[in-house]
């Protein structure tokens, strides 16, 4: 079973990819709570681009990000042992937001997906 979950980074901000290229930068990312229905499996992120921002100093690293409005698909496995009915698969999205002038507190969003099983 596949998920896409709509994400919207509003106008004049980005987040760091799933990927920053420097490890001090927080990644976005997308983990799911076991359900004991659906068994979280690999999430798909988008391509980032890659930009530099006015308060970047020469010597640093263009930034890995995402802008605007973009998708991300969550994979899952049904369990063997999984109830017919419906169901719901709760996560969690973490993610900085950031300007051109500066970042903000990362956050975490709770993630919902409404799920039927056969």
């Amino acid at each position: 079973m596949q998920a896409k979950i709509p994400v919207s980074v509003l106008s004049g901000f980005h987040v760091n990819s799933n990927a920053p290229k420097d490890e001090y930068l927080i990644p976005l990312k997308l983990t799911w709570k076991s359900t004991g229905a659906l068994e979280p499996g690999q999430v798909t992120y988008p391509k980032p681009t890659v930009e530099r921002y006015p308060f970047q100093d020469a010597k640093e690293k263009p930034l890995s990000v995402y802008t605007g409005n973009f998708e991300l698909v969550a994979n899952f496995k049904v369990a063997a042992n999984a109830p017919a009915g419906p169901g719901m698969a709760v996560g969690q999205l973490r993610y900085q937001a950031c300007s051109d002038k500066a970042c903000y507190p990362p956050k975490n969003v709770e993630v919902t997906v409404p799920y039927s099983i056969q």
